[in-house]
């Protein structure tokens, strides 16, 4: 398939999107792939080659590190007989993926079923509704302990009395260890037991109190997890939490932002602490209902791989901006708020949109960032799915579909040096035994917030040992990889 073919099937598939030519999910989606016209392919491959061939082809054409990776140059291909036979080299399609990719890579990976995928992108998982973070009960012991962070509404964990700050150690009846806690949490199992402990002089105990949760296949997690107005001195302050960037939220966003607006509030604090990231044109949706002064002028900038930059930049480099919106893709109009100032609460969790977000409204407005530095995620993928055709069908064969890293964005100053993450105004990092009720004035990160818009600086104070042995799986679900590097020392989500 060549770049015009590509440029077709985008612009075909989001002609209907008035802001976009194409949707970017985590930071960044879009839903396409190679096909196989008969005068496209060098020569007739077994069914046994046609994944391998679809990831070789897929990353030669998209992949932002395409030109630094000698197995991915176009003359790999100009002898049949050796493209054959390197594709052949590796029968296994999450090994030939790893193979091809460029060393500092941290983010691509392949998935068997796009389907699940699809559902993850939207926020759409087989979940029990919990949200949890593990950390070892001591400093480089195996004993590890589950906190809970928050719990989705109309879940099963919701119903059965489970609060932020809870803590268990044990899951069907086994301690929880550094080598049992994947096949105890993380597997296809529907339902798991959990007991409960309490935390008390620096050891747990358990209450007694085993809660069996069970697992909806398809469950839909609501990103707008909080929002509310709160009165404070002379101050009306917003408060939104919003915990993932979903495409199909922005008229439940434009609600809360009309909410905002005939509360007349004087200040907005944005809660990305947990937000992973997700869609481009969310996060430009919900940045143009914070402003609304902006419309049409520059939000980012995108930096793909040579051969897709040549091409757009020669026949339409506006392809390559994204603006600020003043209405939604159905012609509604947004219920902008026209803030000269955004407070926003971080954490090591807060990657890939809610990055973007930050470092996009940093060109226009004052953005104050309260808690710990973010992810480092200033690059974004695309969904590649295996087409046969220029028509959009999918090769009936197998349900293989790849997440590349197909690009670099930076804000409208050009800025998009944060790889090491966004650095907080004011650092507070969030207490594993002090999490405090989310939304809550006394929450420390919204507290501290409250007195910086109170024009009292001061913060917050937490000691807390277990903060530091937070651990990592790198194995963790497909739709939290989505967003995060797994480095050492941050937490693991279910």
């Amino acid at each position: 398939m060549n770049l015009k073919q590509l440029v077709h099937l985008i612009t075909l598939e989001y002609k209907s999107m008035k802001f976009l030519k194409y949707t970017l999910i985590l930071i960044l989606f879009i839903h396409f792939g190679c096909s196989k016209d008969k005068d496209d392919s060098l020569i007739e491959l077994s069914d046994d080659l046609e994944i391998s061939d679809f990831i070789w082809k897929g990353l030669n054409d998209f992949y932002y590190w395409q030109a630094d990776v000698p197995n991915l140059a176009d003359s790999m291909v100009e002898n049949q007989n050796m493209y054959t036979q390197f594709i052949s080299q590796n029968s296994n399609p999450e090994s030939f993926f790893d193979l091809l990719l460029y060393s500092g890579d941290r983010y691509s990976w392949i998935v068997d079923d796009y389907v699940a995928l699809e559902n993850s992108l939207q926020g759409i998982v087989a979940s029990n509704g919990l949200e949890f973070g593990l950390t070892r009960q001591c400093s480089g012991c195996e004993e590890l302990v589950a906190y809970i962070k928050y719990v989705h509404p109309e879940s099963d964990a919701s119903a059965k009395n489970i609060l932020r700050g809870d803590f268990f150690t044990v899951v069907n009846g086994f301690n929880l260890t550094v080598s049992n806690y994947r096949e105890l949490l993380f597997s296809d199992e529907m339902t798991y037991t959990i007991s409960l402990s309490t935390f008390d002089n620096g050891s747990f105990s358990p209450t007694g109190r085993d809660i069996t949760l069970t697992k909806e296949e398809n469950f839909e997690k609501n990103p707008v997890h909080i929002f509310k107005t709160i009165e404070s001195g002379s101050n009306k302050i917003g408060y939104l939490m919003y915990n993932q960037f979903v495409s199909n939220y922005d008229d439940e966003l434009n609600d809360v932002f009309a909410n905002f607006k005939s509360e007349n509030i004087s200040d907005l604090v944005l809660d990305l602490r947990y937000n992973r990231g997700g869609s481009i044109s969310n996060c430009i949706v919900l940045s143009s209902l914070i402003t609304g002064q902006f419309t049409g002028e520059v939000f980012s900038k995108q930096n793909w791989n040579t051969k897709l930059n040549e091409y757009w930049n020669e026949r339409d480099p506006e392809s390559l901006i994204d603006y600020f919106v003043g209405s939604l893709s159905n012609g509604m109009a947004l219920n902008s708020i026209n803030m000269e100032r955004l407070y926003v609460l971080t954490t090591s969790e807060s990657a890939s949109a809610s990055e973007l977000l930050i470092n996009g409204l940093a060109s226009h407005i004052e953005v104050i960032q309260i808690g710990d530095t973010t992810t480092g995620k200033n690059v974004g993928s695309i969904t590649i799915y295996d087409y046969i055709d220029n028509d959009g069908n999918k090769n009936p064969n197998h349900k293989y579909a790849m997440q590349p890293i197909v690009l670099a964005i930076a804000n409208s100053a050009g800025f998009s040096d944060y790889t090491d993450g966004l650095n907080p105004d004011y650092t507070l990092k969030e207490s594993v035994s002090q999490l405090g009720v989310l939304g809550s004035p006394g929450e420390p990160l919204f507290s501290t917030t409250i007195n910086l818009i109170n024009g009292n600086g001061r913060l917050a104070f937490i000691q807390d040992n277990l903060i530091e042995n937070r651990i990592v799986d790198p194995e963790m679900e497909k739709e939290q990889r989505l967003f995060l590097e797994i480095p050492d020392f941050k937490i693991i989500e279910k």
